[in-house]
């Protein structure tokens, strides 16, 4: 065996490191809120955070890195949110749905910009990404409670994809339609799915 495999340092981050990437993570919000994806530069975020670039690209490498890292935060509370709430109502299949969906689709747009700018505008692009195949799961797992006797694979692809960044993009920017009209026609669809 060779002996001089270098092995992942396990140790728990410095508190000022994990302080400086709280602070480099909030900043990019701000920047974000403030000026678009778009304009945010790995410059522009080791100022307004108050570190140096090293410190910048000692914790996130590139641009996409900082945005996965935010989408990621997102993401696990979002699933740890699904989880609490399935546990809490472990017989409402239908309304879980619902709710999930809700749910996902609150994600897609609080984060849209994000999303499509990390090069997941085509339809379809994210719907492989592991982050989000859970949700799949989830849809599919739900529906096969609720409604055993439909197509459950064919109604979970249709509601999933209709939770890709593309898809949205094109609803609420270029269509122009809001979360809420978005929302009230992915509940009409699954309906419709469910007969």
């Amino acid at each position: 065996m060779n002996e001089l495999i270098i092995l992942r340092d396990a140790r728990p981050s410095r508190s000022d490191a994990v302080k400086n990437r709280e602070q480099i993570l909030k900043t990019v919000c701000d920047l974000i809120a403030d000026r678009g994806v778009d304009q945010v530069t790995m410059s522009a975020v080791a100022d307004a955070a108050g570190v140096g670039k090293g410190t910048l690209y000692r914790h996130f490498s590139s641009k996409t890195d900082l945005l996965e890292a935010l989408l990621d935060a997102d993401q696990h509370s979002l699933q740890e949110r699904t989880l609490a709430h399935l546990r809490e109502n472990p017989s409402e299949p239908l309304e879980n749905l619902h709710w999930f969906l809700s749910e996902a689709l609150a994600f897609v747009e609080r984060n849209l910009r994000m999303l499509t700018s990390m090069d997941m505008l085509t339809p379809g692009s994210s719907v492989y990404h592991p982050a989000h195949l859970w949700w799949r799961q989830t849809i599919r797992g739900l529906l096969a409670q609720a409604r055993p006797e439909i197509e459950v694979d064919y109604a979970t692809d249709v509601l999933y994809m209709m939770l890709d960044p593309g898809v949205n993009y094109y609803l609420m920017i270029v269509r122009g339609y809001d979360v809420e009209r978005v929302r009230s026609g992915l509940c009409k669809t699954c309906e419709q799915l469910l007969g």
